[in-house]
């Protein structure tokens, strides 16, 4: 039988902080859930988000290969959330 180790949400939501970026699909109708100031988008377009460890959205993009590559350049590891 292996231990369990417990851990609290916060601490959880800051594993990776500062190394670890979730590259996320996102409809178009969902924009302004990550991203409230975003102008008004028209539905059904898919786009790619880029968010930091605890969630907080850093850029968005209708490329995922531009969201990865700013991930590499700010020093990100980019992992896909699903």
């Amino acid at each position: 039988m292996s231990a369990r180790i417990a851990i609290s949400p916060e601490s959880l939501a800051g594993l990776g902080n500062g190394q670890i970026a979730y590259v996320k699909a996102v409809k178009s109708e969902n924009i302004r859930d990550l991203f409230p100031d975003a102008p008004e988008i028209a539905a059904g377009q898919k786009f790619w988000a880029l968010l930091d460890a605890r969630g907080t959205p850093l850029m968005i993009s209708d490329s995922r290969d531009a969201v990865v590559m700013n991930a590499h350049e700010n020093d990100l590891e980019a992992v896909s959330l699903h």
